[in-house]
């Protein structure tokens, strides 16, 4: 598709994420498929019973027993021992890495700044319920990262974050070369400093050269990690145009071209033609698929999202059905 930059980037909290849907996020969570144990305490109540303040249940004193989980008062009605059993709260990490790379810079909307909005939204959820929230981006000026914050006081620190690495266009960026290789490194870099147990989600394209076979050592990273703390999910961004790119002809796809990839700064000639188009969306479809299979085999959630979806709708409808947000 015809890479343009956005015309309009955001340049506040409210640009990235709206106060009407701030508030709508106010009772969302973020979800997580295991049982993690966290670092510090936090409010996400667990299924493991525990020593918290809140009571759940009772069961039989068997020898071995804390004496002091005795309930006192069943013992002198009833003549029998029971053992006080109380739910137990844990700490959830949220870690969420953006892609800022040149593919990411098309679109409309924009996929840069959908993607920065998503990310505003997710790390909004998970701050108000008191999580760890780390956020990181990465592109052309290798990974960003911010430290883990954790309740409403570092919203403020996630969207200055956020809109400095959203506020200038990576195409002014000097080719690598060697995108596949770019991405691979970032998300290897971000999985080994992702601390503690919880929940990462990645929102990027995943367009490099070579499919999503390119990206085995990203996802291989990714799963590694979280075999034993993380639940991952990724994200794919695409834009309308990427999806069907017949909704560019007005636009100048059309014809005899000569396209650049803004990533690696190769070339190619090409006749767009009806018969293109469908095998460049034969292709899409297999590529997108791909991606879903060396994701899923590795335990690692894949949903394909497209640009022009509100983030209203894709927050608090499509994540809450695909598992992420309860």
């Amino acid at each position: 598709m015809i890479i343009r930059a956005a015309e309009q980037r955001p340049a506040s909290l409210d640009a990235l994420l709206p106060p009407s849907l701030a508030a709508k996020l106010d009772r969302l969570d973020i979800l997580s498929r295991k049982i993690f144990a966290g670092k510090l305490p936090g409010e996400r109540r667990s299924k493991r019973r525990g020593r918290s303040v809140e009571f759940d249940d009772f069961r039989n004193y068997t020898a071995g027993d804390d004496l002091r989980h005795i309930d006192w008062n069943v013992y002198a009605r009833l003549d029998r021992l029971f053992i006080k059993l109380f739910r137990e709260e844990e700490d959830l990490n949220l870690s969420i890495a953006v892609d800022a790379s040149a593919s990411m810079e098309s679109g409309s909307p924009n996929k840069l700044v959908f993607a920065h909005q998503v990310a505003m939204a997710l790390a909004y959820i998970g701050l108000v319920k008191q999580n760890r929230v780390q956020v990181a981006s990465f592109g052309p000026g290798g990974v960003r990262q911010l430290a883990p914050l954790r309740g409403r006081s570092g919203i403020a620190r996630v969207s200055a974050f956020l809109l400095e690495s959203v506020k200038e266009s990576p195409l002014n960026a000097q080719p690598t070369g060697a995108p596949a290789n770019d991405l691979n490194s970032s998300l290897r870099q971000i999985a080994m400093n992702r601390s503690g147990r919880g929940v990462m989600i990645v929102l990027s394209d995943f367009l490099v050269p070579g499919g999503p076979a390119a990206l085995q050592p990203a996802i291989n990273a990714l799963a590694a990690a979280g075999s034993a703390a993380y639940d991952t999910a990724l994200l794919q961004i695409l834009a309308p145009a990427e999806i069907n790119p017949a909704t560019e002809s007005e636009s100048g796809l059309v014809g005899d071209l000569r396209l650049t990839d803004v990533e690696s700064g190769h070339a190619a000639e090409v006749t767009v033609s009806a018969a293109l188009l469908a095998r460049y969306r034969a292709n899409l479809d297999a590529y997108t698929a791909g991606l879903r299979q060396a994701a899923a085999a590795r335990g690692i959630a894949c949903f394909l999202v497209p640009s022009d979806v509100p983030v209203e709708t894709l927050v608090l409808d499509s994540l809450r059905r695909g598992g992420i947000l309860r």
